[in-house]
């Protein structure tokens, strides 16, 4: 993967501590490009052009370190305004410098200041960008010497070679983090299910399988109660293993979707349709699971309020920008303020296993239904 972090990720995190270094690099060869000036400044044609531009180099590397040490700001319009910059400070010096001065292949007037926006490019936007930001300083660097000396050629090298390495050393760092996030992660999350399922093996389930029991026993209306019990408990225990079976491994190509759609069917009595784009629809693992559990989510709640011989659908999309699942059914829909009531109530089954998995991957889940129109779920997870 080459090129800017996902914001908010473990990646991003190394890139701005790399920024807060290279705001030292900066204020370093602005420290040397300052002293440059200074010790040529009686030999230039034009003075005032010099100190114009030692000024524009210390108030844009104020600003830069400013502006790079927040994710959000880190845009194209950033980085091109800062290479931009850089270019015009080096083309500047046809402006200021004596015909003898460029004739010795004296420095540009920012001299190794340039550097820092190289590396820049490199550091946030991968080691490609930071060869083009490097090409384009030393053609600046060519036009105004109009020759290429060893010093020159030697000036460009290094330039080349240090934002190809930086940028590449960037971007092994920002992989390995994320390599480390997604392995912490899966280790929380495996040590949590396996807690929750503990909680539930030694507290609910026994405790559903006892009213089974006792409602059986009894007979009359409790047996419905037993019988609704035993169904719940089985539910449950499908639902452990289920959560046990999780692939907590660390993937890069992430997870099927549109697969793990298809099997969405598997034990229910449904009569329903998959309709998937006919490639693979991959999200990260995680993301994955809980929008496939909240499809299935929307199934349940169709075999539970319409019936065993309702009609599904299941469509899988991948939009590039975001992955979306719909679930719709032929049954009667859903009164006006049901939902509401029904959360209002305390019973969150739709607030929790559908709305709520999908607010927290940072996306939303759409209802679309009324009286005599079926239900239609649209489940939208954004691709960051």
């Amino acid at each position: 993967m080459n090129g800017p972090a996902a914001p908010g990720t473990a990646g991003d995190q190394v890139v701005t501590t790399l920024f807060r270094a290279l705001a030292v690099v900066r204020f370093a060869v602005m420290g040397w490009a300052a002293y440059k000036i200074i010790e040529r400044h009686a030999d230039f044609a034009h003075p005032s052009g010099a100190w114009l531009a030692l000024a524009v180099i210390v108030g844009w590397s104020g600003a830069m370190t400013f502006a790079y040490d927040e994710p959000r700001r880190r845009t194209w319009l950033l980085y091109g305004a800062d290479l931009a910059v850089a270019v015009a400070l080096v083309l500047a010096t046809v402006l200021v410098e004596t015909d003898d001065q460029r004739a010795r292949h004296i420095s540009h007037l920012p001299s190794f200041w340039v550097m820092a926006v190289v590396l820049a490019w490199a550091v946030g936007r991968g080691w490609v960008a930071g060869l083009v930001a490097a090409a384009t300083v030393s053609a600046a660097d060519i036009f105004v010497k109009q020759a290429l000396t060893p010093g020159t050629v030697e000036n460009i090298f290094l330039l080349v070679a240090g934002a190809g390495a930086l940028g590449w050393t960037a971007q092994l760092l920002k992989e390995a983090v994320e390599v480390r996030a997604r392995a912490d992660r899966a280790t929380a999350v495996a040590d949590e299910r396996a807690r929750l399922a503990r909680a539930v093996h030694d507290g609910t389930l026994q405790v559903l399988a006892l009213v089974q029991r006792r409602g059986l026993e009894a007979g009359g209306e409790f047996a419905e109660l037993g019988r609704l019990a035993g169904e719940q408990e089985a539910a449950l225990r499908s639902l452990i293993r289920q959560q046990e079976a999780v692939d907590t491994s660390l993937d890069a190509a992430g997870v099927d979707v549109a697969a793990g759609a298809e099997r969405l069917g598997e034990g229910r009595a449904l009569r329903m349709s998959v309709v998937t784009p006919g490639r693979p629809v991959l999200l990260p693992s995680q993301a994955a699971h809980e929008l496939l559990a909240a499809a299935g989510a929307c199934l349940d709640n169709v075999s539970r309020h319409v019936g065993v011989d309702a009609r599904a659908w299941v469509l899988v999309e991948d939009l590039g920008d975001a992955v979306v699942v719909t679930v719709r059914d032929d049954g009667p829909g859903i009164e006006t303020g049901r939902l509401a009531a029904a959360s209002g109530a305390g019973r969150l089954g739709v607030s929790e296993s559908i709305q709520g998995r999908l607010a927290a991957l940072g996306g939303a889940a759409t209802l679309e239904t009324g009286p005599g129109r079926g239900t239609e779920w649209e489940l939208r997870v954004p691709l960051s």
